[in-house]
């Protein structure tokens, strides 16, 4: 129940951020990158990428320091995995879903399950 809700939040307020010329977490008119590109063209890898901010937001909001500072560095290698993708769409596309898996666990094991809400 609680993580249906949960859930149902986060697609809130990605849907709140979803903006047609900017992805989440990065500014498409700035785009130079080819996985940037590729994502800012792709509206299923928009979505993914949109969908992967509001967790990531909300994992850095409620972990403490050690456990933010841990996320962070994840979210940079993971970043240097998705460029190393390029242009491939499929591989970004495979990218996000294991972050997104990922700060779902997070949020799952170690704020929910820290309950009661």
């Amino acid at each position: 129940m609680v993580r249906t809700v949960l859930t149902s939040l986060t697609l809130a307020a990605a849907a709140c951020f979803a903006l047609p010329a900017s992805a989440a977490s990065f500014d498409c008119a700035k785009a130079s990158a080819p996985d940037e590109k590729v994502i800012c063209k792709t509206l299923s890898l928009n979505d993914k990428d949109v969908k992967m901010a509001v967790l990531f937001g909300l994992v850095k909001s409620v972990l403490p320091m050690g456990g933010r500072g841990e996320e962070q560095d994840m979210q940079m290698a993971w970043l240097k995995e998705r460029r190393a993708c390029g242009a491939n769409a499929a591989c970004i596309g495979k990218a996000y879903d294991r972050r997104i898996a990922h700060l779902q666990s997070v949020i799952d094991e170690r704020v929910i399950s820290n309950g009661p809400f």
